[in-house]
């Protein structure tokens, strides 16, 4: 979503930081690449404008001038203003007041009947309330069989509503229908509408008076840029909104609605959409994505992910079997199927700090996420037995292995071989046995040269074998000797080969044979 304003701010921030000190002109340079990289990004120009004002007056205060690294001292202060930008502090929804009604708003195709469901996905799920869902549009074809198709995935009660019956009658009833149900959270999924659709504004008018909704939440597509922030501006002053719902984010979003809705409205971003599965409804913190936007990763989110995935108890069952060298190919394949729910690799990745900026280096090299689906299909090629007891495998099981995925026999015994040294370095890792484990080989990269070494390093000296046995010997500087640890001989001089007796033997004998040789 906030890619290319990312690689924008970063160079801006990169000549920053290269100044040994800031003045005046290096503040107002940086500062111009950073407003146009906010507008084409498509931020609302005048909260550019307030955004760039705001950064240049702090910037330019005296702690910051005589700071030993101001570069970084402005950075702090775009983030921090960045955070008050997208809204401070991320406001979830109001839950005390049951029932929770809670109405979606919005353009025709801005995603309001899926939402809702995610919506309803998300109460069920982190805040164990009961929701009820109300197909309240009756004018776009399917809406209402839509959203019971999706309230019967999720295993939710939905309103039985009908093309030709009222909407404001519709959300009437269902509130009495949910209370008589036991749910505690009613979502209403309205038609969308223009907001100069008078008739239509109209029709949300009389339903927010019937059924007095404790949120109104406006959900927008971000592909639309400042468009949506024009028609959330008109709905809150039709229907004074709560917070507003931007969907399709993880699609080449720039990000600009993101960023202006908050000034623009007055209204917080409460919740933004990451896919098309139920479940890809995120609340929007905006410190995280103001550390996503400056390429500082996001580690919080990151672990909010791997929780939802995996339980506390089961992840202690699973290191205890890491230990106890147990972890078997059945345990791998599960992991394996839990990160892909996290994302994949190159989402996983660009949470992490300082990778997103790492992966762009590596240019056309991708992310190895085929090299997963071959070891999943190799991995259900196989007997439980044999996913349990990989010492098992013979030759003619990993011929039939093969076979039954369609790979290769080398790939089936490339996985076996790798799974192995996985276990061993596992168990070392967290079972101890007083060993370091033995760091794997680093894959050659494509066109990369031999004995190559990245820009700023030196090359490590080659050490033999003896020089490393007379520096075990001789033991560090300042260090004693490790007790119970035996006297190494000393190794033999550096270019001379240490002989066998046998070899000794044969040449002492040899040398004998021509000294009788000569006397005859």
């Amino acid at each position: 979503m906030f890619d290319s304003l990312t690689d924008r701010l970063s160079e801006a921030f990169r000549n920053l930081r290269g100044q040994a000190r800031l003045d005046e002109k290096n503040i107002q340079d940086g500062l111009r690449e950073v407003r146009m990289a906010l507008l084409e990004a498509d931020v609302n120009f005048k909260v550019v404008k307030d955004f760039v004002d705001r950064v240049k007056e702090k910037a330019l205060g005296a702690d910051v001038l005589k700071s030993l690294t101001p570069g970084q001292q402005v950075v702090k202060i775009v983030h921090d203003e960045l955070v008050e930008l997208l809204g401070g502090a991320n406001t979830g929804l109001d839950l005390k007041r049951k029932p929770v009604t809670i109405m979606m708003v919005g353009l025709q195709g801005s995603g309001k009947t899926t939402t809702a469901s995610k919506l309803a996905n998300l109460l069920r799920s982190k805040h164990k309330m009961k929701p009820y869902l109300v197909p309240a549009d009756v004018y776009r074809p399917a809406a209402i069989d839509q959203l019971h198709v999706l309230a019967k995935q999720l295993g939710v009660p939905a309103y039985p509503s009908t093309t030709d019956m009222n909407p404001v009658d519709i959300c009437a009833d269902a509130l009495k229908k949910a209370a008589e149900a036991g749910c505690d959270a009613i979502l209403l999924d309205t038609a969308g509408r223009l907001h100069v659709d008078e008739p239509l504004m109209q029709e949300l008018s009389a339903i927010k008076e019937r059924c007095t909704p404790g949120e109104i939440l406006f959900v927008a597509d971000a592909m639309t840029g400042q468009d949506a922030v024009t028609v959330a501006e008109a709905f809150d002053k039709r229907l004074g909104i709560t917070g507003v719902v931007l969907t399709k984010m993880d699609g080449d979003a720039r990000g600009g609605a993101a960023l202006s809705i908050k000034s623009v409205t007055g209204k917080p971003l409460k919740f933004v959409g990451m896919g098309e599965k139920l479940s890809d409804l995120e609340p929007f913190h905006p410190d995280r994505a103001a550390q996503r936007i400056l390429g500082m990763g996001d580690v919080m989110t990151l672990i909010e992910k791997a929780q939802d995935t995996m339980e506390a108890a089961e992840a202690e069952k699973l290191a205890a079997k890491m230990q106890q060298a147990k972890f078997d190919l059945e345990d791998f394949l599960t992991q394996m199927r839990r990160m892909r729910k996290i994302g994949s690799l190159e989402s996983i990745l660009k949470l992490i700090p300082g990778m997103g900026g790492m992966m762009k280096k590596l240019g056309d090299m991708q992310v190895p996420e085929k090299e997963i689906d071959k070891a999943e299909a190799i991995i259900n090629s196989m007997t439980k037995k044999e996913r349990r007891e990989p010492s098992i495998i013979s030759a003619s099981r990993r011929e039939r292995i093969a076979k039954g995925c369609g790979k290769p026999v080398a790939e089936v015994n490339a996985l076996l071989k790798n799974f192995e040294q996985m276990n061993k370095m596992m168990q070392q890792m967290l079972g101890g046995g007083g060993k370091t484990p033995q760091m794997p080989k680093m894959p050659k990269i494509p066109g990369m040269p031999a004995g190559y070494t990245p820009p700023g390093t030196k090359p490590q000296p080659k050490l033999s074998p003896a020089m490393m046995q007379n520096t075990m010997a001789q033991g560090m500087p300042g260090m004693g000797s490790i007790p119970g640890m035996p006297e190494m001989p000393a190794a033999p001089a550096e270019g001379k080969k240490q002989l066998s007796k046998k070899t000794l033997a044969e040449r002492k004998k040899k040398k004998l044979n021509k000294k009788q040789r000569k006397k005859r």
